[in-house]
């Protein structure tokens, strides 16, 4: 039996990684996203784990019309999910 999220926050942070696993699939935009935040390929996944880098993926996501809507086609996830997602997850961890 799979475990199903218990509130926002959570069914945020699984948006936000499905987000990180689209951008992993498209290098010329994860390349600009790693380089924006700061963050190296090498901590990548333990920076995942962080709900306010999360934020920042949806921030980034978010910032072009034609990668959210990239992002919402392939995770067939209207726009407005995204956007109350990224709402739920708080101020981003950008420094």
């Amino acid at each position: 039996m799979t475990k199903r999220p218990q509130n926002s926050r959570q069914v945020a942070e699984i948006v936000a990684v499905q987000a990180l696993t689209f951008l992993a699939g498209a290098p010329d935009k994860l390349g600009l996203f790693l380089s924006e935040s700061g963050i190296g390929p090498e901590t990548l996944r333990s920076a995942a784990a962080d709900p306010k880098f999360l934020a920042g993926v949806l921030d980034f996501i978010m910032r072009d019309d034609a990668t959210v809507k990239a992002f919402a086609d392939s995770s067939q996830l209207p726009p407005a999910t995204i956007a109350a997602a990224r709402d739920a997850l708080g101020e981003p961890n950008w420094e």
